[in-house]
């Protein structure tokens, strides 16, 4: 998301796609402009997450004349390459792992997903999240091994049992859901192996899984056009694609009374939100909300997120990980929409150097990390440089837009054992060169992954070293 503010600190892609209005007719005359300001502010920090991670599958899965398209709901489609500058649909882009893609349409029948055995010491998973923009489950090396089998997932709608061949029943809340798949690449030379292993990713319809007849195949969806980033930041049509969504997501006992403080303003699963039939203080009291939105989650960005005491790790995972903090949901979604639950990953930023000032290519910095104190994973680390505003991938002269720990065969240790990193826009000169993170000439910022995290990670006894200013 390309957003004034985008220098927001923290750290990808995701969410679901829908149907067509049923005519129902907005209430807002029965409310205030100071209740509608209100309302609207708060179905705008519920509904943003939502909003914007179907502009992306909407590219992905439904419009075919997109550059981004990769193919149609229910299969699966590999990309066996790393992300580069030249991709840009996705903010903060993962350039460590392959990427494979599943939009699935769970509304006829449940979805059978097959992974192949993988190696021991390779990493993969397989992140599902829901419309609603939860992480509700995984499989990968963490959440089942790797020694592969039959998975499979559920809209709502679906009460069966496990069949017999099928490791584990997957349940999601929403008839739509984003299954994104991440596969290590060890090394350059190594995309061969990902791709045999990307071939080995199957998804079928349960019934072709059984054996059985399809049933009745689910009615035609209409999808709407999604709304660009800066026009999802202002345009009251923003609550008309939401109202498209919330169609396909059953309201959760949680939030009956919040559905129904939602529809006093017109905004709920199959109502119709006309901004051009409101007066003209309630479209100004509506654009008001939109913008309150936005003020709070700078002010939490300010008094939060830049100070540490809220990380990327509060801000993905499931319903019940979150207990419904939809302001968090938001701040996910703003900052890497589809990050993986901490216990997958985690997303130490730098977002300002030692002294806490915004990063700037023009000057140069360096991470020391002290003898014994790299990152805890069980799996890999990465640092990750992105340019700002558009927090994209950085091109540089030797194509280098990360560093990790498959590298560090490569890359020169201290003389004390430890291992310095150099984030500069030219090179730290040839002796350097190897531990050079490129930077781009103006204002950016880093995302360090830790993928399986190990405990010392996630309990905050070790700390990503700051990056320093140097003369």
């Amino acid at each position: 998301m390309n957003i004034t503010k985008r220098d927001f600190t923290k750290g990808l892609v995701l969410a679901a796609g829908f149907a067509g209005f049923a005519p129902v007719i907005a209430r807002a005359a029965e409310v205030t402009p100071a209740e509608a300001r209100a309302i609207a502010k708060e179905a705008y920090v519920y509904g943003f997450p939502m909003v914007d991670s179907y502009r992306i599958q909407h590219a992905y899965f439904v419009d075919t004349k997109n550059p981004e398209y990769k193919g149609p709901w229910n299969q699966i489609i590999n990309t066996p390459r790393v992300y580069t500058p030249a991709d840009t649909a996705i903010q903060t882009p993962n350039s460590d792992t392959p990427y494979s893609w599943l939009g699935l349409d769970l509304r006829a029948e449940p979805m059978v997903l097959t992974v192949p055995p993988i190696e021991k010491d390779r990493y993969f998973s397989v992140q599902f999240i829901d419309a609603y923009t939860f992480n509700f489950a995984y499989i990968g090396s963490r959440a089942t091994g790797n020694d592969g089998g039959n998975f499979l997932v559920a809209g709502p709608a679906w009460k069966g049992k496990r069949p017999k061949g099928v490791k584990k029943v997957i349940r999601a809340e929403t008839d739509f859901v984003w299954a994104a798949y991440r596969t290590q690449l060890l090394n350059p030379d190594d995309l061969d192996n990902v791709k045999k292993i990307q071939a080995g990713y199957k998804a079928e319809p349960l019934s072709k899984f059984l054996g059985k007849p399809a049933p009745k195949a689910a009615a035609a969806v209409d999808f709407v056009k999604p709304l660009s980033p800066e026009d999802e930041k202002t345009s009251p049509e923003f609550f008309d694609i939401l109202n498209f969504i919330l169609q396909y997501c059953p309201t959760d006992p949680s939030e009956t009374k919040l559905m129904k403080r939602f529809a006093q303003i017109g905004v709920g699963a199959g109502r119709t939100f006309d901004a051009s039939k409101l007066s003209p203080d309630m479209k100004t009291a509506i654009g008001q909300g939109m913008a309150d939105a936005w003020a709070e989650l700078a002010n939490l960005e300010k008094q939060k997120i830049d100070t540490g005491e809220v990380t990327s790790g509060d801000l993905f995972g499931t319903r019940k990980y979150l207990k419904n903090n939809y302001l968090y949901r938001m701040a996910g979604a703003v900052l890497g929409i589809g990050g993986n639950s901490k216990q997958e990953a985690m997303y130490p930023v730098y977002a300002v150097d030692a002294d806490g000032h915004k990063l700037e290519g023009s000057n140069r910095y360096t991470i020391q990390f002290a003898p014994g104190q790299l990152p805890p994973v069980n799996a890999f680390w990465s640092l990750t440089m992105y340019e700002l505003p558009q927090s994209l991938l950085v091109a540089n002269p030797i194509n280098r837009y990360l560093i990790n720990s498959p590298m560090l065969p490569q890359l020169v240790k201290d003389a004390d054992g430890g291992l310095t990193l150099y984030v500069q826009n030219e090179s730290p000169g040839k002796d350097k060169e190897p531990n050079w993170l490129p930077a781009p000439k103006g204002p950016f910022i880093a995302f360090m992954r830790l993928y399986w995290p190990k405990e010392a990670a996630l309990d905050g006894t070790w700390k990503h070293p700051p990056m320093k200013l140097t003369p």
